[in-house]
């Protein structure tokens, strides 16, 4: 620098400064191109944490003066609707603003439920082979069922129509869900199973469009069997209802009614009930034309005892001291599912000992055991059977 003379070091630091200035003015504007479209997405992300959600409401009457809709919890309020809306029908399903309940537009829902995660739906592998001790039961379940599934026209020459639906009743564990998936694969039928307990859906009219739902997809998967288990849970008889659970129950009920009156005797769908407390089944779900054939599914004979025990042990290696009439005189009053336990302790009795052959005393053994459970559980048998 000493070559240069003053005016020339001043020039020099002048293009010095402005080179740096002209370099660095695109790097700091795109920086703050950058920081603009981050402060602006992140007011976007602040914006929608405080935005009202909307309502999810469906139409039931299109007016002159506005639109009625109902909201979930069952109330109904006349509003009024967004410009920008599309043409609305009775049944839409729509989103409203909260505040005002105005209408911004209509969304499109196939099914308010996605019925097939309340029910079980498939095609079931029992034969009547693995159902033992139940040759009437089996028998009364053919005529009612099978039957009519099997062969329609039959009936249609005899001019008669056959039951659409049958009540099987009993204590816990005697076969009922056995017949009826015995009975579905037999006919080749889609099994729909289906907890009452289910059907009481939380808010209002909602267990109802889950009967029709159900009844909508056996027609559609025909020819089917719908198994409602627990039917006590939504068809007990109808009282003085004050609370809105309670009604809730009635609603639910009622649809069960109509779809049982809706369909033909010789539709390709059966409904079979199943329940352990006859007793307080209302009336008017067991009378002639729905559920009008009632089976009783009691604890099995003892010969129908030794069928049970002969299923259940078919592939276990039995020493020959195995004094089955004894064991089944053991056994007195046990339901099916309690035979079946006592087969699977039986084998534990064997494996803990590090055997691979079951001797008589491991039954008795596994007899005991099942009793005392039941007994902890609150199964009085004397008290309960007699």
């Amino acid at each position: 620098m000493g070559n240069h003379t003053p005016k020339e070091e001043e020039k020099d630091v002048i293009e010095s400064v402005m080179y740096n200035y002209a370099t660095s003015v695109p790097e700091l504007e795109d920086e703050n191109k950058m920081l603009r479209q981050s402060v602006e997405s992140l007011k976007k992300e602040l914006d929608r944490f405080r935005k009202t959600p909307l309502l999810v409401c469906e139409v039931r009457d299109v007016l002159t003066e506005g639109v009625l809709v109902r909201l979930q919890n069952g109330n109904s309020f006349l509003v009024d609707v967004s410009n920008d809306c599309e043409p609305l029908v009775p049944g839409d399903q729509v989103l409203a603003e909260q505040k005002n309940l105005t209408i911004l537009k209509k969304i499109t829902t196939s099914s308010k439920f996605d019925v097939e995660k309340f029910v079980i739906i498939e095609r079931p592998s029992t034969t009547w082979v693995e159902v033992g001790g139940l040759a009437y039961q089996i028998e009364e379940i053919k005529e009612v069922i099978e039957l009519p599934l099997k062969k329609p026209e039959l009936f249609k020459k005899i001019g008669i129509t056959p039951p659409k639906g049958i009540l099987l009743y009993g204590p816990p564990g005697t076969g009922k869900t056995l017949l009826a998936k015995a009975v579905a694969n037999s006919t080749k039928s889609t099994f729909i199973e289906i907890a009452g307990s289910e059907l009481v859906q939380k808010f209002i009219g909602e267990g109802a469009k889950l009967v029709k739902e159900i009844f909508d997809l056996a027609k559609a998967k025909s020819p089917s069997i719908i198994f409602i288990d627990e039917l006590d849970a939504i068809a007990s008889v109808r009282v003085d209802v004050g609370t809105s659970g309670e009604r809730e129950v009635q609603r639910t009920f009622m649809q069960l009614l109509s779809e049982l009156d809706g369909f033909k005797n010789l539709d390709n769908v059966k409904v079979i009930g199943c329940t352990n407390r006859k007793d307080i089944i209302d009336p008017a779900v067991l009378r002639p034309g729905r559920l009008d054939r009632h089976i009783h599914v009691d604890n099995p004979t003892k010969e129908g005892r030794k069928e049970i025990f002969k299923i259940h042990s078919k592939y276990m290696s039995l020493e020959k001291n195995v004094d089955i009439d004894r064991l089944l005189d053991k056994m007195d009053l046990f339901s099916g599912a309690e035979i079946k336990a006592v087969c699977t302790e039986a084998g534990y009795f064997a494996i803990r000992a590090n055997r691979f052959r079951i001797k008589h005393d491991d039954f008795a053994k596994a007899i005991e055991k099942v009793r005392r459970d039941e007994k902890l559980e609150g199964r009085d048998y004397m008290h309960m059977f007699g």
